[in-house]
């Protein structure tokens, strides 16, 4: 994979731009208890964000990053779902409840962004100092 985020097509902006329009219905929805609204959101906010993850793929920057933001989708939308079934402190241990699942995607974007700046970029400098 190359990356070639600085040359990252405006048509990928215009994706991530409506977007950012689905997540923020999704959220205030999420904000003012307009729960079908809210779940209906989270279709178009996943779809959209595997989309721009898909035509990002060759661009090893924007993939890591559209993963992680994939992640945060999943794991955001699990935890509204959570609250708007009244579930969010259901028990599922000793410590932990339903809401703490979401820390799985969560993690794993976090996963993603490590991988990109503590091993990627770093082998990348190593082996082409000039090329980042």
């Amino acid at each position: 994979m190359e990356d070639t985020s600085q040359n990252y097509p405006s048509r990928f902006r215009r994706v991530e731009n409506l977007h950012i329009v689905f997540w923020l219905f999704k959220d205030l929805s999420w904000c003012l208890h307009l729960r079908i609204l809210g779940a209906l959101m989270i279709v178009p906010t996943f779809v959209v964000s595997i989309a721009i993850t898909w035509r990002t793929r060759h661009m090893v920057a924007e993939l890591c990053h559209n993963v992680a933001v994939t992640f945060w989708i999943i794991a955001n939308s699990y935890w509204m779902l959570c609250e708007f079934l009244h579930v969010e402190d259901k028990p599922l241990g000793d410590h932990l409840v339903m809401k703490h699942l979401a820390v799985v995607p969560f993690l794993l974007g976090i996963g993603t962004l490590a991988y990109y700046y503590l091993y990627y970029r770093l082998t990348r400098e190593r082996a082409q100092p000039s090329a980042l």
